[in-house]
């Protein structure tokens, strides 16, 4: 089993209604977990946001807080329900309604990682499956809901960045033939997971940092968007996916010349955003763009 489900690094002085999280980007892999898989470690590592948590490691120096999941994905995926569970792999899950991320090997605890390829040898058990969700995915979500709680109680309002990669081949699959790709893809959920104005705002902290951003397409936001963007309450979520071929060697996953670069563009991204925090925080209506 993993040491801890994740590291919360907190700020000295925490002033703002933003806070940033990165639930792929774990990386302390069980050894037995290790050794049971037919994929080696790397390949296990292809569906991890390699790095992501150090891309926005200055959030605490800007007054929010960096909530990083330490257990890696492949092992549990935070960004499903805790009830996302697949029948293929676990012993004794039932069949229910028709899930695309299920059925494709891509539920809270995943059967394959990127390319389709399977994690495990055969089946696990229930009690394994729901160890896992114990150690990891109920810590966490434990977590980040206290975060959001206390950060609306003391602020009046939450925004919380949900941070991840994309594959270059995955956006690059959605382009059209001779258009420039997006570097940065925003979720709302098509706007049920944040504000219109504050995801405009979101958009162009990322557009002044010189990232070309879409919206929604291909990734709108998956389970944390779903179960915590609550507009309404003042509680808003957006999924920001970052193309790893900006900042990473994707093959060897380890950091490219461009690393830094794009870590300096990403930090004064997260300055903008901890100051859209403060003046959710203060009551101030954002001007629509």
């Amino acid at each position: 089993m993993i040491r801890t489900a994740y590291d919360l690094f907190l700020p000295r002085r925490h002033d703002t209604a933003t806070i940033f999280a990165s639930p792929h980007s774990g990386r302390d892999y069980p050894e037995g977990f290790v050794a049971q898989s037919p994929l080696d470690r790397r390949a296990l590592r292809s569906s991890e946001d390699a790095f992501v948590d150090i891309l926005f490691g200055a959030a605490p120096d800007h007054g929010a807080p960096l909530l990083a999941a330490r257990a890696p994905r492949a092992w549990v995926d935070l960004n499903r329900a805790c009830d996302e569970l697949d029948p293929a792999l676990i012993e004794g899950a039932a069949r229910g309604a028709l899930n695309p991320r299920v059925a494709s090997g891509l539920g809270v605890i995943p059967r394959v990682v990127s390319g389709g390829r399977v994690i495990h040898p055969g089946k696990i058990s229930r009690v394994e499956a729901d160890a896992r969700l114990a150690a990891a995915w109920h810590p966490y979500h434990q977590a980040l809901q206290s975060l959001l709680q206390d950060v609306r109680r003391r602020q009046g309002a939450a925004l919380l960045i949900d941070c991840h990669s994309m594959p270059h081949e995955a956006i690059a699959a959605h382009c059209a033939p001779g258009k420039t790709c997006p570097e940065v893809v925003l979720g709302d959920r098509h706007g049920s997971a944040c504000a219109p104005q504050v995801m405009a705002a979101v958009e162009t902290a990322f557009q002044r940092a010189g990232f070309r951003v879409a919206r929604n397409t291909p990734f709108a936001g998956a389970y944390v968007s779903h179960a915590y963007g609550r507009p309404s309450i003042g509680q808003h979520v957006v999924q920001v996916e970052i193309d790893r071929g900006l900042y990473m060697d994707e093959a060897r996953i380890l950091p490219a010349p461009g690393f830094d670069p794009v870590r300096h563009r990403v930090t004064q991204v997260v300055a903008e955003l901890a100051a859209l925090g403060r003046q959710l925080g203060s009551g101030l209506s954002l001007a629509a763009e």
